[in-house]
């Protein structure tokens, strides 16, 4: 062969592989679709959007990346984020159809970090497991145990924390808060003991912080947010796969605790799908929900109060007129706690932590994958792409809360429960909303309990909020923590 017959080849690759690159590049930013797709921009070939959904933003408003699209595409918009194709939903009443559409044009669906990480088919689970999973949950979590006995234990978890927080110097509210709560759900779903041979501190440490790595590329190399979070993982997994087998030789000669575990175990005997595997990543999944979104919910709430004097008188009257007519109605005994009457009866609470949670947003998205070709206002969302339905696009929407951005729980005197179900997604929706959520609200209503009738507080430093993408605060959030009557 020639020389010249060798630049020709090689002239002629170079132009074959140019064409090839871009016909890849154009149908990466046109993908196949039989209609028209929604507006936006797929980015990058593979890495798409992503470095844009992952900044850091100093600001308890809509994140930039889908506040700069909302407003250039409109309320529904395509792109790319983490490997996938997603059209991000802003608009209340699609999102509203698309919470009803469960299994028929949707399905539960999450990142492949996520999936990877937690295991699809129990946090996706459908049907009769789906059913399962959720009576499993509400029967230890639900609002008849929460009466009957959940209430007084959580009412003595809390007071023991807060006496420990008055002995220190500062307590980084977040983490000690999410500590508190994890110990807590621990113990009433697995038998958790801090006193056990068990690592406490780096249980909660390797459990913080967790939605890091839910929204990140799926690449195992060390360094990576991924990486990171599948080692805490790991971790973690360990001891609670050690539980469940314990529990499952105990199971055999005795009649054990009655937990959620021991549950899990009796029902192996007859749920196929009940795995020792299985019921380890559920457990997994329920205990890093709940407490990582409601720590910072709750650290929002008292850098918000911390800041509003006013707002902090009224919660502390709420509080302390419900001692007030207990000892008037001839109850005042240091044993006597709260009763589900008087959690009732907290209003302005219950507005103080709907605003908290308004504002707080700490998920960045709702995940569904599309199971089949929807059609919205002139657009079509194909078959497998997912979508987004985006919490904060619309609890800080200023078209539908005035003033979105200011701390105001007044706002929820006379909100019905149509405009709820539309624009405050805090706990999902559609037959998907979180089984936990009314134990959130308790436990978020006997901490401001407590709190407001037996301590004082004062903010050390930090509590500067920042969402990449989920809530968090920049240099922490540190509080100085003493009795009243001390």
């Amino acid at each position: 062969m020639t020389m010249k017959s060798v630049w020709l080849f090689a002239i002629s690759m170079l132009v074959i592989s140019i064409s090839v690159t871009i016909r890849w590049i154009y149908r990466w930013r046109n993908p196949k679709c039989n209609g028209t797709l929604p507006p936006g921009s797929m980015g990058l070939p593979l890495l798409g959007e992503t470095l844009s959904f992952i900044a850091t933003a100093n600001s308890i408003d809509i994140h930039p990346f889908v506040k700069k699209r909302m407003n250039r595409y409109g309320p529904l918009f395509k792109t790319s984020v983490a490997g996938r194709s997603i059209v991000v939903s802003t608009d209340p009443d699609f999102n509203n159809f698309l919470f009803q559409q469960e299994g028929k044009l949707v399905e539960m669906w999450y990142m492949d970090s996520f999936a990877k990480l937690l295991r699809q088919d129990t946090t996706a689970a459908s049907g009769y497991v789906h059913k399962y999973l959720r009576h499993l949950v509400m029967s230890h979590f639900g609002v008849e145990t929460l009466k009957n006995r959940l209430l007084p234990q959580l009412e003595c978890a809390i007071k023991s924390r807060l006496q420990e927080w008055a002995k220190q110097p500062e307590v980084q509210l977040k983490d000690q808060t999410a500590a508190m709560i994890f110990e807590f759900s621990a113990k009433h779903m697995l038998g958790y003991e801090a006193e056990r041979s068990w690592d406490h501190e780096n249980m909660v440490g390797n459990l913080s912080n967790f939605l890091e790595g839910l929204m990140s590329f799926p690449l195992r190399i060390p360094g990576t947010a991924f990486y990171r979070c599948r080692q805490r993982q790991q971790k973690v997994m360990k001891v609670i796969s050690e539980l469940v087998e314990e529990r499952m030789k105990w199971s055999n000669w005795d009649g054990g605790r009655g937990d959620f575990v021991d549950q899990m175990v009796e029902d192996m005997r007859t749920e196929t799908f009940l795995t020792k595997e299985f019921a380890s990543h559920v457990l997994f999944g329920i205990l890093l929900a709940s407490f990582e979104t409601i720590s910072s919910t709750i650290a929002l709430a008292i850098n918000y109060l911390s800041h509003h004097p006013s707002l902090l008188q009224q919660l502390t009257e709420e509080h302390e007129e419900i001692l007030n007519k207990r000892r008037r109605e001839g109850n005042p005994g240091p044993a006597d706690g709260l009763v589900w009457e008087e959690y009732i009866s907290m209003n302005f609470t219950h507005n103080v932590i709907n605003e908290s949670l308004r504002l707080a947003n700490v998920a960045p998205g709702i995940l569904r994958r599309v199971i089949k070709d929807i059609h919205v206002n002139g657009y079509t969302i194909p078959r497998g792409w997912a979508i987004m339905v985006v919490p904060a696009a619309l609890q800080l929407n200023p078209n539908i809360y005035e003033n979105p951005l200011t701390f105001n729980p007044s706002r929820w005197k006379n909100t019905g429960s149509n405009a709820k179900a539309k624009n405050f997604l805090a706990f999902g929706g559609g037959n998907r909303a979180c089984a936990g959520a009314e134990f959130s609200k308790v436990l978020m209503a006997v901490f401001l309990h407590v709190l407001v009738t037996k301590y004082r507080w004062t903010k050390i430093r930090g509590g500067d909020v920042v969402r990449a993408p989920t809530l968090g605060f920049a240099d922490g959030f540190y509080v100085s923590v003493s009795e009243k009557h001390a």
